[in-house]
């Protein structure tokens, strides 16, 4: 029903849109996601013909190219056949005209010009569709919510009955309660039309639209199936997106995306901000090609692989640590591995560092099979190790310690070496002053030799880190600190982690997937949000029922100050029904 065909639109010498290919049919609805300047609202303006800039591309509405017919033609268009609810209301709507009056003129330009009565019946009709009651139609627009102010202009779209709905953040600025019915509503309208869902909200898109279109800086970098899409993204510019975006299913903290957009880049316009680019992605353009079930404009395909375990087995004489682990590890992505102590989490980190060799099974890093370790290896993979002492020698003091992996590598020059390692010790938290530098390991404290051992394996700027319970020794503050570190790290450098931990309710916050480990295999992989959400294997329900929880805190806390509803003292078997319901 609808094909749009290399779509573009500049305003001066900027090119804001750069090419759009879209075919949809009748029944298909689609979400446009992308940051503010992506060119999300210039789109929908280019296909009502409402751009002042100049626009080029075919647009065929069932085969007729409406973005070749000239104005008089588009009007007869706009409104009847393809309608758009704005996306500022206070902007849409006539603050001299009632509700119905505007409505009304909706109906009266494309028809029943000469029965002004069957106009009003239409719109009462329309007004009771969208959930408006008749007074609200001889309202102003002040006179109205926020809620019912997209209402109106829901009804003012759908007057005649369109083929094409175009919705530019038709939920923005909602509250959470009048958002849910606005999406009922859409829901039940938008069917059996094309329906173009411009959004920034993430849940919107997830709820309104099947198919989901990225767009960045005028170019779409990615199209899926919304659910596929959302669970899985395939390019790092949709990655960052999700983990910006704050929903209920998401469990791992916030990230950004560094740096910001820039319009008519010669090469690939994510290029400048992304952290997997090579060579090819700052001069060439990437097409928009399939990638098994989605298309990506990506040189590499998407996010690539960084780390690929295969069949990994571990054994000390006759006794099995690491039994057949299969695990990939992608570009910029935090794996949790999750188990109790001895279920061969260390021996599988060590095993990938090189300290414990492996008699089965091929370890892959970017794709190159590790034949050994050299120096190129510990210059992209660090370890931090679940005890200081295993990585800072007695004998060395802190700028030794931290300075050694930049001395291997012969990495810049004395003064650069001093610079890089005050400035590693001040994101850790620790002072960068001589007499801090010239302490050895029995002069500071645990949590300080932890942060020692953090800074060490950061100092070359690694794309891999394998972090052995990376916290342990670290009190609550300190812990989130370093936590928070090594989530901006990835946020900025694409930094890739292999965060290993007994204690499932800290890898729940800081991971992409998790993988439980029991006895040497891993039992259970899947996002994170998933896996402490619905989990399958009885061990990850056990894990979870173990993991630290304040909430019964606070129910014995309610309880003790309350008391049961007929006096005296709460016992255990009161408690438990409680905390049942909470659950």
């Amino acid at each position: 029903m609808l094909e749009i065909s290399d779509l573009k639109v500049s305003y001066g010498g900027d090119e804001i849109l750069a090419g759009i290919d879209l075919d949809l049919f009748r029944g298909d609805s689609i979400a446009i996601i992308g940051e503010s300047g992506a060119g999300k609202t210039t789109l929908g303006l280019a296909l009502m013909g409402l751009v002042d800039g100049r626009v080029s591309g075919r647009v065929l509405l069932d085969g007729v190219d409406i973005a070749a017919l000239d104005d008089r033609e588009r009007r007869k268009i706009r409104g009847k056949d393809m309608a758009m609810v704005f996306q500022n209301v206070e902007d849409a709507l006539d603050p001299l005209m009632t509700v119905s009056d505007q409505i009304g003129e909706a109906i009266f330009v494309h028809q029943d010009r000469g029965d002004p009565r069957g106009v009003g019946d239409r719109v009462l009709r329309l007004l009771g569709s969208v959930g408006l009651e008749e007074v609200k139609g001889r309202s102003y627009p002040h006179q109205l919510s926020g809620g019912e102010k997209q209402r109106a202009l829901i009804a003012m779209a759908l007057a005649n009955d369109p083929q094409v709905l175009i919705l530019d953040e038709p939920t923005a600025s909602l509250d959470a309660v009048t958002k849910a019915e606005i999406t009922k509503l859409l829901l039940e309208r938008m069917k059996g039309k094309v329906a173009l869902v411009i959004t920034h909200d993430l849940s919107a898109a997830a709820r309104l639209t099947e198919r989901m279109a990225v767009l960045y800086a005028g170019r779409i970098v990615e199209i899926g199936e919304t659910c596929d899409l959302l669970e899985n993204p395939r390019h790092p510019y949709t990655r960052g997106l999700i983990r910006s975006s704050p929903n209920m299913t998401t469990t791992k903290d916030l990230q950004g995306i560094p740096g910001r957009m820039v319009h008519g880049v010669c090469g690939c316009p994510f290029s400048e901000r992304c952290t997997q680019r090579i060579d090819i992605c700052d001069k060439v353009v990437p097409p928009l090609a399939e990638v098994g079930d989605r298309s990506i404009a990506c040189h590499r395909g998407g996010i690539v692989p960084l780390l690929e375990l295969s069949k990994i087995r571990t054994k000390f004489g006759k006794f099995v640590a690491v039994d057949g682990v299969d695990l990939t590890l992608y570009e910029g992505e935090t794996i949790a591995l999750v188990g109790e102590s001895g279920s061969g989490k260390t021996t599988l980190a060590k095993t990938v560092i090189g300290l414990f060799s492996h008699q089965e099974g091929e370890i892959r890093l970017e794709g190159v099979p590790l034949a050994r370790r050299d120096r190129g290896f510990y210059r992209k993979v660090q370890m931090i190790y679940q005890n200081p002492k295993e990585s800072i020698s007695h004998r060395m003091d802190v700028f030794d310690a931290v300075s050694e992996p930049l001395a291997v590598q012969k990495a810049g020059g004395s003064a650069e070496r001093i610079a890089t390692v005050k400035r590693v010790l001040e994101e850790v938290e620790l002072s960068s002053d001589d007499d801090f530098l010239a302490k050895y390991p029995h002069q500071i404290s645990g949590g300080e030799a932890q942060r020692v051992a953090i800074a060490r394996a950061l100092v070359l700027n690694p794309k891999l880190l394998i972090a052995d319970e990376p916290t342990s020794a670290l009190d609550a503050s300190v812990q989130a600190k370093i936590l928070r570190l090594l989530l901006n790290l990835q946020e900025k450098r694409g930094l890739a982690i292999l965060f290993i931990t007994h204690d499932i309710a800290l890898a729940r916050k800081v991971s992409d997937r998790m993988a439980v480990m029991l006895d040497g295999k891993i039992v259970e992989e899947g996002l994170t949000s998933v896996v402490t959400t619905s989990p399958v294997h009885p061990y990850t329900m056990r894990l979870l029922e173990v993991a630290p929880d304040l909430a019964p805190a606070r129910v014995a806390r309610g309880a003790r100050e309350t008391g049961p509803a007929g006096g005296g003292p709460w016992n255990i078997s009161e408690l438990l029904p409680l905390r049942a319901r909470e659950l």
